[in-house]
C-alpha cells in the first residue's frame, strides 16, 4: 500500500475506490448478470485509466514548472520524479485491465 501514498493520494485513493467499485459490480454480476453491470464496469474501468493518465499529466506539469525555476537538476531526481509520476497511470491501466477481464468473464457467463 506504500505505492498509493507514494503516487499521490489525490489520484491514487480515488483510483483505489474505483477498483473496489468494479470488484463489487463484478461480484454482483456473478449473482445477477445484467447488461447494466457490464456497461458500468466498462465505463468505470475506462474512467480509471483516463483518470490515472490525468494524474500523470498534472504531476508532470507541476514538475516542469518546478524545473523551470531551478538552474541545475540531478538526473537521479528526474528519474525518481518520473517513477513517482508513472504510478497513477500504471495503477489506472491495471484497473482497466481488471475491468476488461471482469467484462470478459461476465460476457462468457451470459445466457
Amino acid at each position: 500500500m506504500n505505492f498509493i501514498l507514494e503516487g499521490g493520494p489525490i489520484f491514487m485513493v480515488p483510483l483505489l475506490l474505483l477498483l473496489i467499485i468494479i470488484v463489487v459490480l463484478f461480484l454482483k454480476g456473478l449473482k445477477n448478470n445484467s447488461e447494466k453491470n457490464l456497461k458500468l464496469i466498462k465505463e468505470i474501468s475506462l474512467f480509471a485509466f483516463v483518470f490515472g493518465v490525468l494524474g500523470f499529466v498534472v504531476g508532470l506539469l507541476g514538475a516542469l514548472d518546478a524545473m523551470s525555476q531551478m538552474s541545475d537538476i540531478a538526473p537521479q531526481v528526474m528519474a525518481g520524479g518520473f517513477k513517482v509520476g508513472l504510478l497513477s497511470p500504471t495503477f489506472g491501466m491495471v484497473i482497466f485491465l481488471i475491468g476488461k477481464l471482469f467484462t470478459i468473464i461476465l460476457t462468457s457467463k451470459e445466457k
